[in-house]
């Protein structure tokens, strides 16, 4: 068989995405006049209804209180009236224009706490929190923070984007002086942290060298790992969780409670030189003396948070948010700890309780040694409030739905701006909590083995009297504003019969009032995407790998090779023992995979591999080159980094048991 044909069936194995660091959406539609009865996107007005629940919803809350406003815009040194960013090719990256529309008093199809959440998101530019301390915030998801040094800044979080990054750092040079950069530090191990990074390092490898770089124990490994097996699942739900296929505007997109959106350009690393892994770790970094502060498997799994003695200053990194945070991501991500969290805020407390005023990775300062405390107590309280009131629940024999349904924060908590659900839920954290201990089974045997949905759905459907009796019973439920209940029935209809116009058409129009009625921006955009889907299908888009490959050079081959196993179909590979050799000549490193018992496995060869059907030689370059698509098939074709020996046919017969996944898989219907 032609070396080429095994060539190109490489080729068409490796270069779809196996990882996922970011989205490759194109920038979402603008917002568009939403005072008709059906917007361009088929997004409906609010209902009466929706009207007189957002009407309470606010009146319950302290919505004139300035507070938040007046800090959030403190120390305003600089702000351009609009930030648009692009890439070289004109792809933007990030602009504010997109939420020109958050003005004024907050419209019928927007929760009003949300609303004014996302007016002090909206809020950019460069502020000076105290003398020697500034931050850019507005122009990422992320803050970036500079801490004058004895020779030029100390950047704290370089942002998601190289071009993000170093259109933060223009600001300040340009109103502070151009400065170089003398130290990085990375407070997590998400992407919105550090991937900016090559937008502020300087271009000489040898200026490069000289900046140290400060992050958490275990920063890299998990920088590299997040979203690596199972990236295109956690990309097809992020685009629900962030609204990517949404308008920006009243009825779509408004703000993720956190910040407005990731940014979309080129995602880049650098590799720590110290590491931070105890509690207090006293370190002089040009001149700024910090006590660092390890805290691990809290908001990330490497994170750390930081007291600067000499200023009083406290960052929390995003250990500490003006919103609930997630115990557990929509996007779909392990369960985080929130026993743990708490204590951490707590130590924190222990560590640095002089501190007068405190900032953090996202959202805006708190000022005062009274405010901090209090502030920090409140976010302490939250998480431990969670966990403890959910175990308690749960043995009293409640079932997480049970419980997210009944517990409530205290008055002393849940007036508070800082303690709202505009990003995190207490719903759905309550349930985290249930699955950290406890798992997905609630231990009802009828919910050991049920039916699928879609055979579920049809029984349902008959049971009820009909298609038609589901949709009537459901457009009572809806007209009555039981909006929960309208969405259970229906969505039986769609996945009893996912053609059925009108029934998709029903379940879009509820998931549009629920969407409308949230105070979490990611359960307002799930709706509102799980609406959009029902009308126009999956928006096709995904990993853009091209944008990552500097984050792809660090990942160890292990993982890729750990994704590969992922994607073998075991059907196809029920009969098959075969044994290929990857054989990487510029790192020096043999990797043998071999298929047994339907399981593709992989171990770093130490020596001669025997019994190998084919031997593939390449360049890690090259494989990063067939990963990020920047090596086309005709390259591919007639390079000299990339060679096959053995069996043609055992080669093509390892690549037909490989699947490629499905970016744009249906989730609204089946």
């Amino acid at each position: 068989m032609p070396s080429h044909r095994l060539t190109s069936a490489l080729f068409f194995v490796l270069s779809p995405a196996l990882l996922t660091f970011g989205c490759g959406y194109d920038t979402a539609p603008k917002s568009r006049p939403s005072g008709a009865e059906v917007d361009a996107a088929g997004h409906t007005a609010a209902t009466p209804t929706t009207l007189q629940q957002n009407l309470s919803f606010g009146a319950n809350l302290p919505l004139k209180d300035t507070d938040d406003f007046e800090n959030a815009t403190r120390g305003l040194l600089s702000a351009d009236p609009e930030v648009h960013i692009t890439r070289e090719d004109g792809r933007v990256v990030w602009s504010t224009r997109d939420y020109a529309f958050v003005e004024g008093d907050a419209p019928e199809t927007v929760n009003p706490s949300l609303w004014r959440q996302a007016e002090l998101n909206g809020l950019h530019g460069l502020f000076e929190v105290m003398p020697g301390l500034y931050q850019i915030r507005g122009y990422d998801l992320a803050n970036m923070t500079l801490i004058q040094g004895d020779s030029g800044w100390i950047v704290v979080d370089p942002l998601t984007a190289r071009e993000t990054a170093a259109a933060a750092l223009d600001l300040a040079r340009r109103h502070l002086g151009n400065q170089r950069i003398s130290a990085i530090v990375f407070t997590h191990s998400h992407i919105d942290h550090f991937g900016g990074v090559g937008g502020i390092l300087p271009e000489d490898p040898a200026e490069r060298s000289k900046i140290p770089i400060i992050a958490p124990e275990g920063f890299t490994e998990e920088a590299t790992s997040e979203n690596i097996i199972a990236g295109p699942i956690m990309l097809r739900r992020a685009s629900m969780m962030y609204g990517m296929a949404l308008e920006r505007g009243p009825r779509g997109h408004v703000d993720t409670g956190l910040g407005k959106q990731p940014a979309r350009g080129h995602a880049t690393l650098a590799l720590p030189t110290k590491l931070v892994d105890h509690s207090p770790q006293p370190m002089v970094v040009d001149g700024v003396r910090f006590i660092f502060q390890y805290v691990p498997e809290t908001e990330a799994p490497a994170e750390l948070t930081f007291y600067l003695p000499d200023l009083k200053a406290f960052d929390g990194a995003e250990v500490v948010s003006h919103t609930m945070h997630n115990l557990y991501t929509l996007r779909g991500a392990k369960v985080r700890d929130a026993l743990k969290w708490s204590n951490a805020i707590q130590q924190a407390i222990d560590l640095f309780g002089h501190a007068e005023v405190l900032l953090a990775s996202h959202h805006w300062p708190v000022w005062g040694n009274p405010e901090v405390l209090a502030f920090l107590k409140r976010q302490r309280d939250l998480y431990k409030f969670i966990h403890d009131q959910t175990l308690r629940l749960a043995g009293q024999g409640m079932t997480p739905n049970e419980i997210a349904e009944s517990l409530k924060l205290p008055p002393s908590l849940a007036p508070h701006f800082g303690n709202r659900g505009y990003y995190g839920t207490l719903k759905h954290n309550s349930k985290a909590v249930y699955q950290w201990y406890f798992g997905w089974y609630d231990g009802n045997p009828a919910h050991l083995d049920p039916l699928p949905p879609e055979e579920s759905a049809r029984r349902y459907v008959d049971a009820l009297g009909g298609f038609q009796a589901v949709l009537l019973q459901a457009q009572e439920a809806f007209d009555a504003g039981d909006y929960r209940w309208a969405s259970e029935l229906l969505n039986h209809a769609v996945f009893a019969d996912p053609h059925d116009r009108e029934a998709r058409e029903k379940l879009a129009r509820t998931y549009d009032q629920m969407g409308y009625q949230a105070e979490s921006g990611p359960w307002r955009d799930v709706y509102l995407s799980g609406a959009y889907e029902l009308r126009h299908g999956p928006r096709q888009g995904g990993s853009n790998l091209q944008d990552a490959i500097a984050l792809l050079r660090e990942v160890p081959l292990g993982q890729i090779f750990d994704t590969l196993s992922t994607r073998l179909n075991a059907e196809e590979a029920a009969d098959s023992e075969t044994v290929i050799e990857f054989d990487f000549t510029d790192l020096g490193e043999k990797y043998v995979l071999w298929v047994e018992n339907a399981v593709l496995h992989h171990r770093l060869a130490e020596g001669p591999v025997e019994n190998v059907d084919v031997t593939i030689r390449l360049t890690h370059e090259f494989l990063l080159g067939l990963l990020t698509q920047q090596i086309g098939l005709r390259q591919a074709l007639f390079s000299d980094d990339l060679s096959i020996e053995g069996s043609r046919t055992a080669l093509l017969s390892f690549f037909a048991m490989l699947d490629s996944p499905d970016e744009g898989f249906n989730i609204v219907t089946p």
